[in-house]
């Protein structure tokens, strides 16, 4: 599994961002949470999640405002479940603690890390990860509000003609946008990083099958 933990960034000198984001991410991911997102440690947020893409996705939700460091660890978590996230504990939890730890002092506010390396390819592997997620998050952080608009519609499945009349702009426009702000990129990475974080619990599942 995937657990997400997310300290809200200058808390003290802002709005609590935890409750909204809790029920934002509770509506927008519920599929694919094993438990609801909770609020844990105060100013922080945890999320337990069981497949790879939901994690990805809901990585790349928190950090697009800048308002959270988040830590994505992977691994085993204790069963049966206990009742709410917080309380629930396993490798996967210590994994995400020390991955936010990280972020707090990475200027992307990310860091993934694997709590269950059974193989020195395991750890090449998250090293990978976290290397690539970082490089589309600085695709993502050097967009304008201008790029969003057509990323979001575009996300949405929207064509980019459609796009334009939304925005009331030519289709050269919207390409124009697109190119500036690597749309395309961005979204055609997502499935392939979900991929690699699938192969990477997948081999440590093999790697305790063979023990």
């Amino acid at each position: 599994m995937f657990v997400i933990t997310a300290d809200q960034v200058d808390s003290r000198h802002s709005a609590d961002l935890v409750s909204p984001a809790v029920a934002h991410l509770d509506d927008v991911f519920k599929a694919g949470l094993a438990l609801p997102v909770d609020r844990n440690a105060g100013d922080e947020l945890q999320a337990l999640v069981v497949d790879s893409a939901t994690a990805v996705a809901m990585v790349l939700e928190l950090t697009r405002s800048g308002d959270w460091s988040v830590g994505l660890g992977a691994g085993d978590v204790e069963r049966p479940l206990a009742s709410s996230t917080r309380e629930t504990r396993g490798p996967a939890f210590i994994a995400a603690r020390a991955a936010v730890d990280a972020a707090k002092k990475s200027p992307l506010r990310f860091a993934f890390r694997d709590g269950t390396p059974s193989r020195q390819t395991d750890a090449t592997d998250a090293t990978d990860i976290e290397a690539l997620m970082l490089l589309l998050l600085s695709v993502r952080d050097r967009r304008t509000e201008q790029g969003w608009q057509v990323y979001d519609l575009l996300a949405q499945g929207r064509t980019q003609r459609e796009a334009a009349d939304i925005l009331g702009i030519t289709p050269q426009a919207v390409s124009d946008r697109m190119s500036a702000a690597q749309v395309r990129i961005d979204l055609e990475a997502h499935a392939p990083l979900g991929r690699l974080l699938s192969r990477l619990t997948e081999s440590s599942e093999h790697s305790k099958d063979e023990v």
